[in-house]
């Protein structure tokens, strides 16, 4: 399989302030905007994608547009996790309810399992390695972490070692036939 790059979306006014945003279509801040359109400049250098996938929502489509990612072709299984009852609460709200709760190991009322975002991932994977060249990935951050797990041969909840910050970029490939990290959570510089 050839390298897969993965685009984390732009700021959100969701990501800015911690709010799980799942299914809800929120548009990029100005920042985000920004920094999508710097990520033109640092995806430049990149190699010649074989195939360009987005998630659905518009943070992501919008992103990939911005950092000049076209033509990219919508991919539901990139959509980020259904959080349910959870969609829009930040942690610190969830956890006055549910004490100790974190997304990796607590139970989503109303919204998917990891598992569930699991055998999404396993799919965008699938079809990554059946892809002449490069691929580039814009979607979201939890989704993002999980398939990096998968990738590199952990379980899905191990996707909570991998922070990624809105507007990241992370590189996975392979050091002879191991899956590796090649790069992580990369951000232009612009000035």
């Amino acid at each position: 399989m050839a390298d897969v790059w993965i685009v984390r979306h732009g700021e959100t006014a969701w990501s800015a302030t911690g709010r799980h945003t799942g299914r809800t279509d929120v548009e990029l801040t100005d920042a985000g905007r920004r920094d999508a359109e710097d990520l033109a400049a640092m995806l430049a250098s990149a190699p010649r994608f074989g195939l360009v996938l987005t998630s659905p929502l518009r943070r992501a489509t919008e992103t990939a547009r911005l950092a000049g990612l076209e033509p990219a072709t919508v991919d539901a299984d990139l959509r980020e996790w259904d959080y349910g009852d959870y969609e829009g609460l930040t942690t610190p709200e969830i956890r006055a309810r549910r004490p100790g709760w974190t997304i990796w190991t607590g139970p989503v009322p109303g919204g998917e399992t990891i598992d569930d975002v699991a055998t999404r991932a396993r799919r965008v994977l699938d079809r990554c390695a059946r892809a002449a060249g490069p691929v580039v990935l814009v979607a979201h951050g939890h989704l993002l972490r999980v398939l990096t797990a998968l990738h590199l041969g952990f379980p899905p909840s191990a996707g909570a070692a991998f922070a990624l910050d809105a507007g990241a970029v992370g590189v996975l490939g392979h050091e002879r036939e191991t899956p590796a990290l090649r790069a992580w959570n990369l951000r232009c510089l612009a000035t």
